[in-house]
């Protein structure tokens, strides 16, 4: 087992969320507040890095490079992590070098990250290229690893602790990488979580029952499928409204990539659920500022 290493604040809050719940139909409506993990502002990466920078370290890392899209949540948390333990941080980012820097790119500089855009070369040959020119660890997309999700198996446990009769909710999150939800799956069982797939992976039921190494088959997983529209890079109306809706009932802010997808699919109903449910805020807010289309 990996030692973590401290990074975030723990556990983070529960707050119901009784506006939002009557306009779902709910009887309850709870979110997991992992947008207040307390480093480079937030997000659930935070719970994933400390195992993947402890391997870092063990291994006498100097460096750690990951890859991810221009308003990458990941890539953010990893410069701040990085910053927090001293290490130097490269970020390969998707696609040319904007004109502009706004969200998460200007975190990114302002933790003392080096960027590399990766144009139109695939991200991975341009880590594996920048790697091994510096000998740095590679944190992989998403910050999703095995080792990793153990990161959301002590969510999973914050959660029951939190709510005990945690066994009668839906544990509803957006499903990126998968690592998140791979973890609460392990932690919570299949049938209480249910994943909205966000468009990040090609086969994300394949991803996430090869992340829990046999324990659940592809066909156990409930996952949505509904709110990808024209793709993981792009805003879709469902998201749009959910983002609204949420801030106008509940004060809370959700991002447009991975919670609005997920609030969209609660909010359309279009998957079956009890009465019940546990929202994951996974993070995301400085990414809202890198939509001006909002």
């Amino acid at each position: 087992m990996i030692t973590p290493v401290p990074l975030g604040t723990w556990p983070t809050p529960v707050e119901a969320a009784p506006r939002l719940a009557a306009r779902l139909g709910l009887a309850e409506l709870w979110f997991k507040r992992d947008d207040l993990t307390g480093l480079g502002g937030g997000g659930n990466k935070i719970r994933k890095l400390r195992y993947t920078c402890a391997q870092a370290i063990t291994v006498g890392a100097r460096t750690v490079i990951t890859s991810g899209a221009p308003q990458s949540n990941h890539a953010r948390l990893t410069a701040a992590a990085a910053a927090r333990l001293g290490l130097a941080c490269v970020l390969v980012l998707a696609g040319p070098a904007p004109s502009s820097r706004r969200g998460n790119l200007l975190l990114d500089g302002l933790a003392g990250a080096e960027i590399v855009w990766a144009g139109d070369r695939p991200l991975a040959e341009v880590v594996v290229a920048e790697a091994e020119r510096r000998s740095a660890y590679v944190i992989p997309f998403g910050g999703t690893s095995p080792a990793s999700i153990q990161g959301y198996v002590d969510c999973g446990r914050e959660l029951r602790a939190q709510l005990p009769n945690l066994d009668g909710f839906e544990v509803v999150v957006a499903l990126g990488s998968g690592g998140t939800m791979a973890g609460l799956v392990r932690e919570l069982g299949a049938q209480r979580v249910i994943g909205v797939d966000v468009g990040a992976l090609p086969d994300p039921r394949a991803t996430v029952a090869g992340l829990l190494v046999g324990e659940v088959g592809p066909g156990e997983l409930r996952i949505d499928g509904t709110q990808v529209g024209a793709g993981y890079r792009t805003l879709t109306d469902g998201a749009r409204a959910a983002l609204e809706i949420t801030a106008r009932t509940e004060g809370i802010f959700l991002d447009p990539t991975y919670t609005g997808r997920a609030m969209a699919a609660l909010l359309a109903g279009g998957f079956p659920r009890g009465d019940r449910v546990v929202f994951l805020h996974s993070g995301g807010l400085p990414g809202l500022f890198g939509h001006p289309e909002l």
